[in-house]
C-alpha cells in the first residue's frame, strides 16, 4: 500500500505487516534484561527492500540480543550525497537491548554484512543501512561511533518515520 505524504512530492509512505508495528513483543515485559533503549534507522535502495525490511524484521525477532518494541512505516525518498542512485527506502525501529553502544554498533554491522552491505564509496547505493540513532540519551563521540547520529534532525529519512512512531516517549528530550 502507498499513500502520499503532505510534507513533500518527493516521499511517500509504505505499509507492509510489520511497518509499522505498533504492539511491542511480549519478550520485552517477560525479560527485564533488555534495559536499554535504542532507535535505529534502517535504509537501503538496492532491490525489494519492502521484502528485505520483512527479512529484517524476521531475523531481529530472533535475535537473542534485543526486542523490537516498535517500527515506523516505510518512507520511499530521494538520494542525498550522491545522487545517481536510486530513491532509497527507510523506516525506524525501536529496540530494547542489553548490549552496550559499541556492542550494538558491532551487531548491526554484522547484520548489515550478512544482508550483503558492500562499502564503496560514501553515501553508495546499498542493501541495508543500519544506523544508531539515539542510545537512551547518551552522547559519545568517538571516532567509531557517535551518538546521537550526526545530522539526524536534518533527514527526512529519520524525522518522517520518527513522527509516525508513538512509544518514544524515552527521546523527549531529543524532540
Amino acid at each position: 500500500m502507498r499513500l502520499k505524504l503532505p510534507e513533500k512530492d518527493a516521499n511517500s509512505i509504505y505499509l507492509s505487516d510489520h511497518y509499522p508495528l505498533l504492539k511491542s513483543s511480549s519478550r520485552v515485559t517477560k525479560y527485564s534484561k533488555y534495559n536499554y533503549n535504542v532507535l535505529l534507522g534502517v535504509g537501503g535502495n538496492v532491490g525489494d527492500m519492502v521484502r528485505r525490511f520483512e527479512h529484517l524484521y524476521f531475523f531481529l525477532v530472533q535475535s537473542p540480543y534485543l526486542c523490537i518494541v516498535e517500527t515506523s512505516p516505510i518512507l520511499k525518498n530521494p538520494p542525498f550525497g550522491y545522487y545517481d542512485q536510486s530513491d532509497f527506502y527507510n523506516a525506524t525501529i525501536h529496540i530494547k537491548t542489553f548490549l552496550s553502544p559499541r556492542e550494538i554498533l558491532r551487531y548491526v554491522l554484522r547484520v548489515e554484512k550478512l544482508f550483503g552491505r558492500v562499502r564503496s564509496f560514501a553515501n553508495a547505493p546499498r542493501t541495508l543501512d543500519i544506523d544508531i540513532i539515539f542510545y537512551e540519551n547518551r552522547e559519545i563521540n568517538r571516532e567509531d561511533l557517535v551518538l546521537p547520529h550526526p545530522h539526524w534532525s536534518e533527514r527526512d529519512s529519520v524525522l518522517i518515520p520518527l513522527k509516525k512512531m508513538k512509544g518514544i516517549r524515552w527521546l523527549k528530550r531529543h524532540l
